[in-house]
């Protein structure tokens, strides 16, 4: 018995002691010894170089940090750590002035620089400042992803000839570059009125001679090349010398929620320009300018538009193609929901004599026309020169639809002059309603050249110049021409 005595007291005291340990483990704990890390404080060494910061507010004055809640009294403060937030650099940290006098054209560069190394980094233009930048590429393709140029301020182009040089395609430029976004309520003023004068429309760019003012050569606002996962959105680009936004060989883009313009008399300024590009949506856009709204040209696919409000210009095109007989390859555009004020054309598909490939799987949807010279139009006679010689191969049109198009014209309601040797296939007309804007206009009638299609519903005016079914005529199309 007093064995079994002994036993008991030694487990007692054995359970004692474990449960004091483990009451000192916990209080411990609580008091945020083990598991809680002290946050860094802000670096101000990074802050006084002007190298970029964490978070925080991107308006020019506002960059202060809250400094990290008071840990419980007595104990060290520290926290689990927590994913760092995206790095942003703001230009006016780099040394850019923001008069509209200076050049920040470096200031820029090293920003750009900076924000290339981090990804998801934002470079930031802020607001209320009016930033001169001369030509300038934000190159990759060995910049981190998911960049954002935060545009709220306004950037504004150089009118000294000697900014130029003998001449630039491009003012503004994004190149090779995996997600990239352009994103604010800022501005991109091109100040193109010292480059439309004394223009000509059947000025060749790159070979003619230089103006003695201006070079002849005028360049696009803002340019993307070869890149992917783009988005533009918010900002405005205004009074471009030529092209105001242009996408070449870039795929997966986004436009919306923007504003183009430009008068309608400043000749060659495209709004948007696509060409060698894929899965773009361009919507919700307002768009005036004095050449094409929205251009899309050879190698895109995929292209889908949709609320878009074009005027002045010269409407949406798809074209003009197989120029200085080049192949051109496209398919699968819908554009759709669109209103169309006051333009030249409607919806234009243009092709040169001579070219080769194929145009196909086109729709026109839902297309509202008011005081718009030729709402419908295929031309594949195109030419903007003084006199283009005739040619007997042509880019091959087919599968073009055309549904509730309605409004008035001024000028002629329909067009399509197709090319003798590839005549237009599978033209689809449905509810098409176009009125001129006064009877006692001098009008035309609809105009059909080698077109066949059908229509699916009674149109406004009668167009019996369509031929039904096939052609018999249509020359085939070898493997290296097809698309």
């Amino acid at each position: 018995m007093g064995g079994i005595s002994l036993k008991g007291i030694g487990v007692f005291l054995l359970l004692v002691l474990l449960v004091l340990c483990s009451s000192f483990d916990v209080g411990d704990g609580r008091r945020g010894k083990h598991w809680r890390h002290k946050k860094a404080p802000y670096s101000s060494l990074a802050r006084k170089k002007g190298k970029g910061k964490i978070s925080g507010s991107y308006h020019h004055g506002g960059r202060g940090q809250p400094s990290p809640k008071s840990s419980p009294k007595g104990s060290p403060g520290k926290r689990y750590p927590t994913a760092p937030k995206a790095a942003t650099f703001d230009v006016l940290d780099f040394g850019a002035k923001g008069d509209g006098v200076t050049d920040d054209t470096k200031a820029f560069e090293a920003a750009w620089a900076a924000a290339c190394k981090v990804e998801a980094s934002t470079m930031v233009v802020p607001p209320e400042f009016r930033f001169l930048v001369r030509p300038i590429s934000f190159s990759g393709p060995y910049c981190q992803p998911n960049i954002v140029f935060q545009l709220d301020g306004t950037i504004i182009a150089p009118t000294s000839t000697k900014a130029w040089g003998s001449g630039l395609l491009q003012w503004l430029e994004f190149t090779k570059l995996k997600g990239i976004t352009i994103r604010g309520s800022g501005i991109i003023e091109g100040r193109g009125s010292v480059w439309w004068t004394n223009s000509e429309s059947d000025v060749d760019p790159i070979n003619t001679k230089l103006s003695a003012k201006m070079p002849e050569i005028k360049p696009t606002a803002l340019r993307f090349y070869g890149s992917y996962n783009v988005t533009v959105t918010g900002i405005t680009i205004q009074n471009s010398p030529q092209c105001h936004l242009k996408f070449d060989f870039c795929e997966a883009v986004q436009v919306f929620n923007i504003t183009i313009s430009s008068p309608g008399s400043s000749l060659n300024t495209d709004g948007i320009h696509l060409q060698h590009s894929r899965d773009v949506s361009i919507h919700h856009t307002d768009l005036g300018c004095g050449d094409d709204c929205i251009s899309i040209q050879t190698g895109c696919a995929n292209i889908n538009i949709h609320n878009v409000n074009c005027g002045p210009g010269h409407g949406i095109s798809i074209g003009g193609l197989g120029r200085d007989n080049t192949k051109a390859c496209v398919s699968n555009i819908t554009v759709r929901d669109v209103n169309m004020h006051n333009t030249m054309n409607g919806v234009r598909v243009k092709t040169w004599q001579g070219g080769s490939g194929s145009v196909q799987s086109i729709r026109f949807s839902n297309i509202k026309v008011s005081e718009v010279q030729t709402p419908i139009v295929i031309d594949q006679f195109y030419c903007d020169r003084r006199s283009c010689k005739n040619q007997t191969s042509a880019v091959a049109l087919s599968s073009i639809a055309y549904e509730n198009i309605k409004g008035t014209f001024t000028v002629q309601p329909v067009r399509f002059a197709c090319s003798d040797s590839m005549p237009c296939s599978d033209i689809s007309l449905t509810e098409v309603e176009l009125k001129p804007l006064q009877e006692h206009y001098h009008m035309y009638e609809p105009f059909c050249w080698q077109a066949y299609g059908e229509q699916y519903t009674p149109t406004v005016p009668p167009i019996v110049c369509l031929q039904t079914g096939k052609p018999t005529s249509k020359r085939i199309q070898s493997d290296h021409d097809s698309c």
